[in-house]
């Protein structure tokens, strides 16, 4: 699509001719007169595309590390990825070019920075002090593969260990290998005769930092001294080890193995461990060993000033216990807690007082890494409760099916949410703050409201409070609660038509302003919910349920010309709820014995209470139809200004009256369009063969094109599956069958593939036919052949007359057509304001009734949302409508194309929305090939189109959104939502409005060892680590060994990261610096960075100078 990008230049020309390279200008009205111009104030400047923030739980995670003096958590993945958490708010994404999988982390403690050891044996050193983190050293290992890494508090030395067993040591100053290196062969001599395996631990001695200890995964551990450069102790046990830990006094330290098993050892007693215990192994009499228990992957232990050690660890169950979960066992004394996990643990770190090695720990909570959660335990409570997690983790508590996001929304809803959410927190955590607190807030430039809402495969949808670059969950409504549940597999309905999570969310339609909610489900059911601050108990759950066939049977005739068409509906126009069905019976079957007026679910019979929040207001189920089951809901809307809703599959459309809870139009597709239909295609039964709709034509611009489908690039199923939500739901892990019900199904799978879907709704107060002169209230349906068909809406008063007369609707012969299916639709007035559809401000439903009947008529008033009065005076109105492949302004009432643009030829729009932008209006698309493009309204001008992320998976085409103010988000990963804006101001801004990762902190004095100790050598041992692995004693490490990639110097090429687009000018202006070339004209903020990262190698340099000549007795 770089031809946009060319015409961004034109901006300053007319739309006609800035689009002249690729369509032809405007077409003029028949009269010869042209549309009024109407002035756009929209330019490409205001368009800039970048990445804000990342939410959710860190998908695949593989590695933890916490900075206890900063209070920040880090966490690496298997793509790569680092999350940085600090207090509630403050949160960070960096992702490492290479996309290896992070085996470990390092913080430099309090110096704001961290290390970070990768599968592809790379180590990278990261800035912390800034915004946006970067990494301002690498080192990559050539001949060896990194296994572990140590870096002892305030030290610049950094241990590496690898799979051969050898020990590097890099400088993290310079990020160079000294040339010091321990041999695995030198360690452990002639104590075995076989390679001890990688190494799998290093540390050093809490009291003397010259003694480092060495793991090795056969089971040998080696404690070797630095300044002889020779073994003092070797320690074997036949058991393969998994991690080691120290006493802070220097004197111990455990081993967890293979077998179940912990070794305790007497740092002096190299013989055999003075303890083993299993900690899950059965105790078998006559004193023989335990039996054999799954592996120890992690053990820690941490003292106490006043009781017992806690010895942490994880795994080591024994190996009867099938089906167990995933356990963290606490050690105090002579108790043993073991906390059971709903995932399995990644890693663990325990939270203590000291950064000191040598104090006494003082352990207050566990941080637990599981697969999918972050769990924290308070050690200072009894029972070890759990904090209450702040951060939004639990986006993926239940699969994400579907988003939506709303920016600007009333300012009464997100406490209006907060309060009915509130009720519904868990009880039992700990009563302490949550004490992961680093970092600062950003300061917030955008106060609108945002609010994201997500569908789950449980039937749970979650509102979401997502302003300004936050994420906070506000309540959750399980719409599973109306329905019946099996209890088990044998109990299940033969109805069903999905194999797993029959209560799936696929579409959500929310009116923010009314609070009303319509979602469509999976199981080819939709409920209308209404909010209320009230509890009620429901007595019956209002249900209607609708046979929608594809096409009408040779039994019935259509009566589409009849005028006002009101095909009889289930209920017909009775305003009484109908009682819900039983599941299949003799009844409900017909005569050869197909499932017929089955719903797939069955509504719950019994009174049903709903607390405050949203309240089913009715449940809509489509039904089997003669053995075939009703196919997945493919478009909703609802208006809580006329009390309608409407949903439309592949079969047709059902309009459904939500006050009188009755069905006013249930139609197939073929049947909207009357003697219309352009493909003149015959009524016929399902279930005989039929002419499939081959040819189509083009019936705006007068040529027929029967190949026209045939000829796009992408084939018509292709384009149908990812216009349609009905199967984007490949992510959910569910079996291939349990989405394609056509399976059994007598109609071929082809043959539901060519009809006609409903794939756009739109209620709105407009012209329905040229000869209008005035506006009224009619429904817009959009469908996957590309029609547009205009139905008419005829509604009562308000008041109790609304509640008495029936909504007439018809259609009113009105056909619009453009190439693909249709995607959005919206409307302009005469000034090119957008024209939003009426709704009717929320009002308490449950209050009681003797208030007086006048002002609850006055209250049910619908909101006029005109922009002006022009509506009145009968002036013109545009539609707008984008579909797969196009987007057309047509002028009303006269229904001429006043502006066309083809948005792409080679590829397909997933997802365009109508959007506000800085006090104006655009359209915005994302396509299937990774483009995301913005149009100025009415006149489609090109104002954005830039590359940003391929179509890799059906998650993204199902969640991507675009909302006001230059917001748009998607499922980056099964357990993230990335956010992104394309508003050039908010790419500005987006620096102020991040969190601070570093705060200055006061490093907390080392432990006081008293006269005597240190006197006689009782205390920590330092060590001259410049004199020892310095260049001038150890020499040059070899080159071959390990290569040196310096970073992008931690400044420009985050702020290139930042500025999304202008990321590569950034890079290229960091080549310069890198070649020894000074960068002129640095803004304050980047020269305040650049002196911020200085800060942290002079403080490193002087606290190597400070330990450097200092005696022993000094310290």
């Amino acid at each position: 699509m770089r031809k946009f990008n060319i015409r961004k230049v034109l901006d300053g020309l007319t739309a006609g001719s800035s689009s002249a390279s690729q369509q032809p200008p405007p077409p003029q009205h028949a009269s010869g007169t042209r549309e009024p111009e109407i002035q756009e104030t929209l330019q490409s400047e205001h368009f800039q595309l970048c990445k804000t923030v990342r939410h959710g739980f860190p998908y695949q995670p593989s590695a933890l590390a916490f900075d206890p003096v900063q209070k920040i958590l880090a966490v690496g993945t298997q793509t790569g990825a680092l999350r940085l958490f600090g207090r509630p708010g403050v949160e960070c994404y960096c992702q490492h070019d290479s996309g290896a999988a992070v085996i470990q982390l390092q913080f430099l403690i309090n110096e704001g920075a961290l290390v970070s050891a990768l599968a592809d044996d790379t180590l990278h050193l990261w800035n912390l002090r800034q915004k946006r983190p970067a990494i301002l050293h690498s080192l990559k290992f050539c001949r060896e593969r990194v296994t572990f890494c140590h870096l002892p508090f305030q030290s610049k030395w950094l241990y590496v260990g690898t799979e051969r067993g050898n020990i590097h040591i890099v400088n993290v100053e310079s990020f160079t290998l000294s040339g010091y290196v321990i041999m695995w062969n030198k360690a452990i001599e002639l104590s075995s005769k076989s390679h001890p395996g990688p190494v799998v631990h290093i540390s050093d001695n809490p009291m003397d930092e010259g003694k480092l200890l060495i793991g090795f995964e056969s089971g040998t551990v080696v404690l070797w001294d630095l300044k002889s450069k020779k073994a003092d102790y070797r320690y074997t046990y036949d058991e393969a080890i998994h991690s080691v830990a120290w006493h802070h006094e220097g004197k111990q330290f455990i081993c967890s193995h293979s077998d179940g098993t912990l070794t305790i050892w007497n740092v002096r007693s190299p013989a055999k461990p003075i303890q083993t215990i299993t900690p899950h192994g059965k105790q078998l009499k006559d004193g023989k060993k335990p039996e054999p228990c799954k592996p120890i992957l992690k053990v820690e232990f941490k003292t106490t000033r006043s009781g017992e050690p806690f010895i942490i660890l994880s795994g080591g169950l024994s190996y009867d216990t099938v089906g167990r979960r995933p356990c963290l066992t606490v050690m105090h004394g002579k108790s043993t807690a073991v906390l059971e996990m709903d995932y399995s643990i990644v890693d663990f770190l325990t939270l203590c007082e000291t950064p000191y090695p040598n104090d006494f720990q003082e352990p207050y909570a566990v941080v637990v890494l599981l697969e999918k959660d972050l769990v924290l335990i308070d050690l200072a409570q009894n029972g070890y409760p759990i904090f209450e997690n702040p951060y939004p983790l639990s986006i993926h508590e239940s699969p994400v099916t579907c988003c939506e996001y709303f920016a600007d929304c009333p300012v009464d809803l997100i406490p209006a949410l907060y309060s009915v959410g509130a009720r519904q927190k868990r009880q039992g955590y700990s009563k302490k703050e949550w004490p992961i607190n680093g970092g600062n807030w950003g300061l917030g430039a955008q106060s609108y409201p945002e609010i994201i809402i997500t569908g789950h495969a449980d039937g749970s949808i979650k509102f979401w409070d997502a302003s300004a670059i936050t994420l906070q969950v506000l309540y959750k409504l399980k719409t599973s609660k109306v329905f019946e549940k099996s209890r088990n597999k044998d109990d299940r309905p033969n109805t069903d038509i999905v194999d797993e999570d029959p209560y799936a969310i696929q579409i959500i339609s929310w009116c923010p302003e009314s609070r009303m909610l319509c979602i469509a489900g999976v199981s080819a059911h939709v409920i209308i919910y209404r909010f209320s601050k009230q509890e009620v108990i429901t007595e019956v759950i209002p249900m209607l349920e609708v046979r929608l066939l594809y096409e009408i049977n040779d039994m019935e005739s259509p009566e589409v010309e009849q005028a006002p068409p009101l095909p009889t509906p289930v209920g017909g126009a009775n305003p009484q709820p109908i009682p819900p069905q039983s599941h299949p019976s003799t009844s409900s079957s017909s005569s050869d014995g197909l499932r017929d007026n089955v719903p797939c679910l069955k509504v719950k019979s019994s009174p049903l209470k709903q607390s405050p929040g949203y309240q089913t207001e009715l449940v809509i189920q489509l039904v089997w139809v003669g053995g075939e089951p009703p196919q997945q809901i493919t478009s909703l809307a609802v208006n809580s200004s006329y009390g309608l809703a409407v949903f439309g599959n592949c079969n047709g459309i059902a309009l459904v009256d939500y006050l009188q809870k009755a069905v006013l139009l249930n139609l197939g597709t073929i049947e909207l369009y009357g003697s219309n239909d352009p493909y003149r295609r015959e009524p016929r039964s399902p279930r005989k063969s039929r002419q499939p709709s081959g040819g189509l034509c083009d019936i705006s611009e007068g040529t027929v094109v029967p190949e026209d489908r045939c000829k796009s690039p992408t084939s018509a199923k292709m384009s149908r599956k990812l216009s349609l939500p009905t199967d984007l739901k490949p992510d959910l892990d569910i079996k291939d069958n349990s989405f394609s019900r056509s399976r059994s199904s007598s109609v071929t799978s082809i043959d539901k593939e060519s009809r006609e879907a409903i794939s756009a709704l739109h209620f709105c107060e407009t012209f329905t036919r040229k000869a209008d002169s005035s506006p009224s209230p009619c429904l817009w349906v959009g469908t996957t052949l590309g029609t547009v068909l205009v139905i008419a809406l005829n509604l009562p008063p308000g008041g109790e007359q609304r509640l008495l007369q029936p909504v007439i609707v018809s259609p009113s012969g009105t056909i619009l057509r453009l190439k693909g299916a249709i995607l959005r639709m919206a409307f302009l007035d005469t000034t090119g304001c957008l024209v939003p559809p009426a709704y009717e401000s929320w009002r308490e439903h449950n209050v009681p009734e003797e208030k007086d009947e006048k002002e609850k008529l006055k209250k049910r008033r619908p909101v006029s949302v005109s922009p002006s009065s022009s509506q009145e005076i009968s002036e013109n109105q545009y539609a707008v409508i984008c579909s797969e492949k196009q987007a057309k302004v047509i002028s009303l009432p006269t229904q001429n194309c006043a502006y066309k643009q083809n948005i792409t030829e080679t590829s397909f729009v997933l997802r365009g929305d109508i959007v506000a932008l800085s006090n104006s209006i655009c359209l915005a698309c994302f396509c299937a090939n990774g483009h995301i493009m913005t149009f100025s309204l009415p006149s489609l001008r090109p104002l954005l189109d830039v590359y940003y992320l391929p179509l890799t998976n059906m998650r993204i085409a199902r969640t991507f959104c675009f909302t006001n103010n230059g917001q748009a988000l998607y499922l980056v990963s099964p357990t993230e939502i990335q956010r992104l804006t394309y508003s050039q101001e908010t790419c500005e801004n987006l620096q102020e409005m991040l969190g601070e990762l570093f705060t200055p902190v006061e490093t907390p004095e080392a432990p006081n060892r008293g006269f005597f100790k240190g006197l006689f050598g009782g205390g920590a041992q330092s060590l001259d680590r410049e004199e020892l692995f310095g260049e001038s004693s150890s020499g040059k490490a070899s080159r071959s060994l390990a290569q040196h990639i310096p970073g992008p110097g931690g400044i420009e090429g985050v702020k290139g990261a930042a500025s999304g687009v202008v990321g590569e000018l950034a890079r290229a202006r960091l080549a310069l610096d890198e070649r020894g070339q000074k960068l002129g004209d640095l803004e304050e903020r980047t020269a305040a960075m650049l002196s911020s990262a200085d800060a942290f190698s002079k403080h490193a340099h002087e606290m190597m100078l400070k330990y450097k000549d200092k005696k022993w007795y000094q310290f």
